[in-house]
């Protein structure tokens, strides 16, 4: 089958086998997958996958079951989406029965391989782990981001406001578009982000060059959940602040999380996200579609910076 690898670290479409289902897993026909930072990141051969999961690129996709056991839940023809540790830019996956996701309700294939890494991500780390609620002041950096637009609208329609950090004029009114209450672009500091705090919740996937800020602005009793090294791995920062303000700093990954911990992320989501989208108060942002043989086009939009929500390759 066709599947995309990274090769002298560019994504290439090859041949390789289909993957054989073990028990516990369902074989999906792939029509459409999503394209995350960490797919950029495999590529340059920073992020390897997990010990004994496929090099084939990607972490989500859609489309449809053509294998299954009695015991999966899912059946043959069932349409669904998936939050997979790799393996989803290729013909077929094989994925753990408890990681697969139904179409939610008024979305196509090709806007469900933009839901399960981000919106996983996002449910994750600002309400499971940031523990966020009505009340609370939510800050996401690179808000204009796949998670970051994912985050944006979670606040929304659990109604909490957020503020974000941005690249551009145009991707704060994007991100205010989606519900986000105001924010600043970072090339002009983030200091600004002040006069809306403190926050009780700090999404960042940035890491080393806004700490001393995070710090700074967070409540007392904040929690500060770092997804990401974007803006670098080392910082100084002032202990004090973090005793007195008595801040929670959480580091977070997702990929590399056992199944059973991703098995109930899944059914947080499928109970508590899912009915969202039926109710129309989420909606996909892939800002484009690339056919599958146009990957490393993709790829190079989504390092560009500039996309606003997600990037969809289909096959």
């Amino acid at each position: 089958m066709k599947a995309l690898q990274a090769v002298e670290k560019k994504p290439v479409v090859v041949e390789v086998p289909r993957p054989e289902c073990t028990e516990g897993q369902v074989r999906i026909r792939v029509t459409a997958t999503g394209v995350n930072r960490a797919d950029l990141l495999q590529v340059a051969g920073l992020y390897p996958p997990p010990p004994g999961v496929s090099d084939v690129l990607g972490l989500e996709c859609a489309g449809e079951i053509v294998e299954a056991t009695a015991d999966s839940g899912w059946q043959v023809g069932d349409q669904v989406c998936a939050l997979l540790a790799g393996g989803g830019m290729a013909e077929e996956v094989c994925v753990d029965a408890r990681h697969v996701l139904p179409l939610p309700q008024g979305l196509t294939l090709l806007e469900a391989a933009a839901v399960p890494e981000v919106y996983a991500t996002a449910w994750l780390n600002v309400f499971m782990l940031g523990e966020a609620k009505k009340g609370d002041r939510v800050l996401i950096h690179a808000g204009a981001s796949g998670v970051g637009s994912a985050a944006i609208q979670l606040c929304k329609a659990l109604e909490i406001d957020c503020w974000v950090s941005v690249g551009s004029q145009e991707r704060l009114d994007y991100c205010i578009e989606l519900g986000a209450q105001g924010g600043v672009i970072r090339g002009d500091g983030i200091e600004g982000l002040q006069e809306f705090g403190p926050f009780d919740v700090i999404l960042d996937p940035v890491g080393a060059s806004y700490a001393v800020q995070n710090l700074k602005m967070l409540a007392v009793d904040g929690r500060w959940v770092n997804i990401g090294l974007m803006g670098g791995r080392r910082v100084e920062l002032d202990l004090a602040q973090l005793l007195g303000k008595r801040i929670r700093f959480i580091g977070s990954t997702l990929r590399t999380r056992d199944d059973g911990f991703k098995a109930d992320l899944i059914a947080s989501l499928r109970q508590q996200v899912w009915p969202m989208f039926a109710a129309g108060k989420l909606h996909p942002q892939a800002e484009e579609v690339f056919d599958f043989a146009d990957a490393e086009q993709a790829f190079a939009r989504l390092a560009s910076n500039q996309v606003n929500g997600k990037l969809v390759l289909k096959l």
